[in-house]
């Protein structure tokens, strides 16, 4: 009996052995992330970008590093054109003032973007010649529509920045905040008629320059005006004559004239240049210089979406009078750039002129 019991044991035992021998030879497959992902850019070619995106050059305004502030990746850009003319920027996030510049658009320096060891190079459309260099330089370039978007295509790039950084979440909130303040202004609009519409000239930095088409245009009639210069390329000079006869009731005046220093034009200015004096808009002071907060609120970013509610306030006041611009901003600013906005700053933003002061 001794012996079945020992025999037992043994086979037990070598069972036990040979179980956890096949336990120890069995190796669970373990998932690695990858490497690499693709997205398509807004000029519409697929790019390679990492997986995980933790340093990022920018070599272009049109709002580019806005949306990475928003969008909470801040702290990966690594080197962008310089940002004096956002002051209300630089305040939360002040490392932007001690951030290397490698140029922009087409002057830029590869050498020193090299040196910076960017994971993407965020670049504009509008600068082939520059995006080419890095590109055959073996960095990825992601490129945006800088001054070049439409509404539609702003909420596009929005999405794709997203899933640059890894961000979806946070791209979907600012879409939403967009969409629910598109379809606020279209319902209060659709009780506009057509001969109360106002006749809107949008001035880009120099009196005879102005963005009519794309931005300009959805600028203005998503706010309930008629853009004059509708079908006028971005930047386009135009003559005096053009905007005699255009005869617009209100003119509202850009400091947007490139990426070096805000020019602002001042209402007297207009209303002592003789060649604007016979302008219903100047005859009659509906001239407003538009607002800057971390950008200008007329130029496409994430923050536009406040400059168009500006802008029907301002052309409408008791059509768009429930709408609460510093509640508003107030809510963007706290929600996107966690920054609690004071009323004192929040009215600088209607004197941009002296914010940098």
């Amino acid at each position: 009996m001794n012996r079945y019991i020992k025999y037992y044991l043994a086979a037990a035992v070598i069972m036990a052995c040979l179980l956890i021998q096949a336990g120890c030879g069995t190796q669970t497959a373990v998932k690695t992330a990858p490497a690499e992902k693709t997205v398509v850019d807004m000029s519409g070619k697929t790019v390679k970008v990492p997986a995980e995106v933790n340093k990022i050059v920018v070599t272009c305004y049109g709002g580019a590093t806005n949306e990475i502030v928003v969008l909470g990746a801040a702290d990966k850009i690594v080197g962008q054109p310089s940002q004096e003319n956002f002051p209300h920027l630089l305040k939360f996030e002040p490392q932007f003032k001690n951030i290397p510049d490698a140029g922009s658009f087409d002057n830029i320096s590869v050498e020193e973007i090299i040196r910076l060891k960017p994971d993407v190079v965020i670049a504009s459309v509008t600068s082939p010649k520059g995006n080419k260099k890095l590109e055959d330089a073996g960095i990825p370039v992601v490129t945006v529509l800088t001054g070049r978007a439409t509404i539609d295509g702003l909420k596009k790039e929005f999405k794709m920045m997203g899933e640059v950084l890894n961000k979806e979440n946070e791209a979907n909130t600012l879409i939403g905040f967009w969409d629910s303040r598109l379809k606020m202004l279209k319902d209060e609009a659709a009780g506009l008629t057509a001969d109360k519409q106002k006749k809107v000239y949008y001035m880009l930095g120099i009196p005879l320059r102005t963005d009519g088409s794309a931005w300009g245009q959805d600028f203005i009639t998503t706010a309930g005006g008629i853009n004059v210069a509708r079908g006028v390329d971005n930047a386009n000079q135009v003559s005096a004559e053009q905007v005699l006869q255009w005869n617009p009731d209100v003119i509202i005046m850009s400091s947007n004239i490139g990426p070096t220093k805000n020019h602002f034009i001042m209402a007297d200015e207009l209303k002592n240049n003789a060649q604007m004096t016979n302008i219903n808009a100047v005859k009659n002071n509906q001239l407003y210089q538009c607002p800057i907060g971390a950008f200008w609120w007329d130029r496409p970013s994430p923050e536009s979406i406040l400059g168009i509610m500006w802008l029907a306030r301002t052309l409408y006041p008791d059509t768009f009078a429930n709408i609460n611009l510093a509640r508003e901003t107030g809510e963007f600013f706290k929600t996107f750039y966690h920054y609690s906005l004071t009323d004192q700053e929040f009215k600088a933003f209607f004197n941009p002129q002296s914010a940098g002061e």
